[in-house]
């Protein structure tokens, strides 16, 4: 009987039992989510963004949805690190999952204190570092905007963990490369992209922003071919693993991002549609590999032909 094929990836050192982790911000804490799917069967649960403190986010409305996406506006609510250390990660420990915390913060020290804070417990395998977010010292400019900030940024954390360290860059940028260079310079061992695109939503009759925030991050399948165009320009240019994101609410969608040259994928957006998708997705990789002989996913990765 010929064996399944292997679908096992390395992510910077962080081995999982497939390419498909579930997008921070869209699966909560994980426990949400266990009477509705098999979390043991996930290649990693990333966590709802966490921060120093306890953030209530932005006021409502802060979700819309749009043609193929949706506009999102949230704020990064979150329970903090040490709530989510004492109320959420016990549950977490008891699946055979890896769980990847997802940190950000408003300085440099932010980001070193959660990182240190992670390095203190078990049970959390890997940090996925947020760097879209506004950096209070540098004027609300976006760590991952700056070149300089996003390498310094990585290196502060890298100095306080010695956990696998994926780095979330920005699609808000002049030339991606670059920020993904030098996050790779700074210590990165990962990279995933691309997180949301700034976008907003209006009410005509009401002549008014429908989101209280005015702007929110779009994702969904409105913004796969900029998330494929990125994850493909990235994965050619860094010797690190890269995992795509954007878009993805099937196998076929997930397996293009292993094409262009992604080691794994995120699901986020499809979520919302459909609570099993990551799932779905896991059983729609494995058939495609038997239906095309394929052994080992990893012969698929970045086997994009360019010409002829």
């Amino acid at each position: 009987m010929t064996p399944p094929p292997n679908i096992s990836v390395d992510i910077g050192g962080l081995r999982l039992k497939n390419p498909v982790m579930t997008a921070s911000g869209t699966f909560s804490y994980g426990a949400e989510f266990k009477d509705l799917m098999d979390l043991n069967r996930l290649g990693a649960i990333i966590v709802k963004g966490l921060s120093p403190q306890p953030q209530k986010g932005n006021p409502p409305p802060r979700i819309v949805e749009t043609a193929c996406g949706m506009l999102n506006a949230i704020g990064l609510e979150n329970v903090g690190i040490d709530a989510f250390i004492t109320e959420k990660l016990p549950f977490l420990e008891t699946l055979d999952a890896p769980v990847i915390a997802n940190i950000y913060g408003q300085t440099v020290e932010d980001y070193a204190h959660l990182a240190t804070r992670i390095e203190q417990v078990g049970g959390i395998d890997g940090i996925e570092l947020n760097i879209s977010c506004p950096n209070v010292k540098s004027g609300g400019v976006a760590f991952g905007v700056d070149p300089d900030v996003a390498e310094s940024v990585v290196a502060r954390v890298r100095e306080k963990s010695t956990k696998p360290l994926m780095v979330k860059l920005s699609p808000n940028v002049t030339d991606v490369v670059q920020i993904a260079r030098r996050v790779e310079a700074g210590g990165a061992d990962s990279i995933s992209l691309i997180n949301t695109i700034t976008g907003m939503a209006v009410d005509l009759e009401a002549r008014k922003p429908i989101l209280a925030n005015i702007t929110g991050g779009l994702s969904g399948p409105a913004i796969k071919p900029i998330a494929l165009r990125m994850v493909w320009q990235v994965a050619g240019a860094v010797d690190i693993p890269v995992i795509g994101i954007g878009g993805i609410m099937t196998a076929q969608d997930a397996l293009e991002f292993i094409l262009v040259g992604a080691t794994a994928i995120q699901v986020g957006t499809a979520n919302f549609v459909n609570p099993a998708a990551a799932v779905e997705i896991i059983d729609g990789m494995q058939a495609y590999l038997e239906a095309h002989d394929i052994a080992d996913l990893a012969s698929l990765k970045g086997s994009l032909q360019l010409s002829g």
